[in-house]
């Protein structure tokens, strides 16, 4: 019987070393240091130089990471091309931005280390470099990431909140990714920035505005849109078969719109959220609390910001040996494109 045990301990033991040995390695910080030590310094410097022509690719890129790691984890599954991936999508289609400052940096990543860094860390990194230069808020990204070689269509309509979405459904989306209450008001905050098309609010302005919505900010609204820019968020058409052909755009915060900042709940207090799902966050009990502490504590809130991305940046990854390295971000490396499909 002794034997028998000792034995069956000894089984035991190799199927752990086994599994450990075979265990998918974490991400960490400085992935590539040894490398490509200069990987997070080319990222950044075109980062900075587009950001600084154009605050908004700021918006765009954060944005972009939060919609690849929301549908098959963070993957860069976003950026493949395809007639049906994931840039097809509902939610992506038109308003996706910043691919150009991605395809520049991996272009002269590919020159200066070849098949090493991949599109999935090149477009965390961006994210992070994004949210300093127009928020100040820096934080180490964990590196180590593999890009995925599957985009389809549907995935984003199945996994990414919708801008009606309120608190309650909001929180179930985010827990479903691995993340809190808490966690899910923060990252909303990267609405201080960016556009938002006129089709994701018109809800709210007709037939009859949004209670929640403050009348003034609305009139405000109608009289700039209207007057100033020549009726830039009109009625939706009765009986509309399509999309509207013109599709115009508003500042998503009318406090700082090109800052990253705690002043966005601000915003949800005086009634000014552009969509539901933003001043629900105010509205609701379940979340009205964290809203006024992010208003309170701003610096509280760029931290928890900051540790809120990097979780996020964690979700299904794919290290290792999963995926692949790509050496053009929009296409796989294996010849063909049959892996751009819907499984």
């Amino acid at each position: 019987m002794i034997i028998n045990a000792r034995l069956l301990l000894i089984s035991c033991f190799i199927l752990f070393v086994s599994a450990a040995d075979n265990s998918t390695p974490g991400l960490v910080v400085g992935f590539y240091k040894n490398s490509c030590p200069i990987a997070e310094i080319i990222v950044r410097k075109y980062v900075e130089r587009f950001v600084t022509l154009n605050p908004g690719f700021a918006a765009g890129l954060i944005r972009m990471h939060f919609h690849d790691c929301f549908v098959r984890g963070c993957d860069a599954s976003v950026l493949l091309d395809g007639n049906n991936s994931e840039k097809q999508s509902i939610p992506n289609k038109g308003s996706l931005r910043g691919f150009e400052i991605l395809d520049a940096a991996k272009a002269e990543l590919e020159l200066k280390c070849p098949g090493i860094v991949s599109c999935a860390d090149i477009l965390a990194f961006s994210a992070r470099d994004s949210a300093s230069r127009v928020g100040n808020i820096y934080y180490e990204v964990p590196a180590g990431r593999r890009d995925g070689n599957v985009s389809n269509t549907l995935d984003p309509l199945l996994n990414l909140p919708p801008p009606f979405f309120k608190a309650t459904s909001l929180k179930d989306n985010f827990a479903r990714k691995g993340l809190s209450l808490d966690e899910m008001v923060t990252l909303s905050g990267a609405h201080s920035i960016g556009i938002a098309h006129c089709t994701s609010f018109l809800g709210r302005l007709y037939p009859t505005v949004d209670p929640t919505l403050d009348p003034k900010y609305a009139a405000d609204m109608f009289y700039y849109l209207t007057a100033k820019l020549k009726k830039i968020c009109p009625a939706p058409v009765a009986n509309a078969t399509g999309p509207p052909k013109v599709n115009p755009t508003v500042d998503q915060d009318t406090i700082t719109p090109n800052r990253l900042d705690n002043l966005y709940y601000l915003g949800l207090k005086q009634k000014k959220g552009l969509f539901t799902s933003d001043q629900d966050l105010m509205t609701s009990p379940l979340t009205s609390n964290i809203v006024l502490n992010n208003i309170q504590f701003g610096l509280v809130w760029a931290d928890k910001f900051g540790a809120a991305m990097v979780k996020m940046g964690n979700i299904d990854v794919l290290t290792g040996n999963q995926g692949e390295v790509r050496l053009n971000c929009r296409l796989v490396n294996t010849v063909g494109v049959n892996t751009i499909m819907r499984k």
